[in-house]
């Protein structure tokens, strides 16, 4: 975890040269990731589908946790907000409860939280799993989970492949950044045989299944675009399996091959602990 947290600390220190007082490329860098972050944020609303969750599901007033809260826009959308995140320098940025910890360790009790959210971080977290164990462990029976990762990353995006223009490649740079459509179709075709593949083999063992996911290798020098940075590539109906597998409850999980066709990434979960 220490290069994340170094990747990351020095990300939400750009803006204050008393943290980073050497103005260098590498500043530059980091300026550049929260400024992609926050046109990202705004890109796709995520202060306002997440202003809806809260509104359709009536936990303004619950207890909340989000889980990599980095610069903490969002703790304004409920009252009792903790933030986590593994960057003390983002500490700056809060009004509310800031606690410093890892997705993958957090330090707070077993069922401390109502609901919990998770925007745009576990494809940064090296080990997903154990932190949707986490996010489980501290969420409290009957809890909902609001989970928005940037789902399926693909190892082209840590060398800016799909924004970048072909003058910056060499003929096996085009040929890969040509390639990345059928790459796209590709990939949709192979989750079409994994997905039931998947389903058959918990209907069949009825145990709990493990996150199936895909290592990637993040660019913590250049950060082209959104999740250059990522580290692993999940799935979004392997995780809404995870939970299912467990007793959970997946409140906006399509059916079959209806799977693919969701489009807005969110994965809302309630949590049943009493059905393991």
């Amino acid at each position: 975890m220490a290069k994340e947290q170094e990747y990351y600390g020095k990300a939400f220190a750009a803006h204050d040269r008393e943290l980073i007082p050497d103005v260098s490329a590498d500043s530059a860098e980091d300026e550049r990731y929260v400024k992609i972050g926050e046109q990202v944020a705004q890109a796709y609303h995520i202060e306002d589908r997440l202003r809806s969750f809260v509104s359709e599901y009536g936990v303004a007033g619950k207890k909340a946790l989000d889980v990599g809260s980095g610069r903490g826009y969002l703790q304004d959308v409920v009252d009792d907000y903790t933030g986590l995140d593994i960057s003390p320098t983002a500490a700056r940025f809060y009004h509310k409860k800031f606690v410093l910890g890892s997705a993958t360790s957090m330090p707070f009790d077993e069922g401390t939280f109502d609901v919990i959210w998770s925007i745009d971080v576990l494809e940064h977290v090296p080990n997903p799993e154990q932190a949707l164990r986490e996010i489980r462990r501290v969420a409290k029976d009957g809890a909902l989970l609001y989970l928005l990762p940037a789902w399926d990353c693909q190892p082209y995006l840590a060398n800016g492949y799909n924004v970048r223009p072909y003058s910056d490649f060499g003929l096996s740079g085009k040929l890969i950044k040509a390639a990345i459509p059928a790459r796209v179709t590709a990939h949709v075709l192979a989750r079409m045989a994994i997905y039931p593949t998947r389903y058959a083999a918990w209907r069949g063992s009825n145990q709990p299944t493990i996150l199936h996911y895909h290592r990637l290798e993040p660019n913590y020098k250049t950060y082209w675009g959104p999740d250059a940075d990522a580290i692993n590539s999940i799935d979004r109906y392997e995780a809404a399996l995870w939970f299912r597998s467990r007793g959970d409850e997946c409140l906006n999980c399509e059916t079959g091959l209806d799977a693919l066709t969701q489009t807005d990434g969110r994965l809302i979960v309630r949590i049943h602990k009493s059905r393991i």
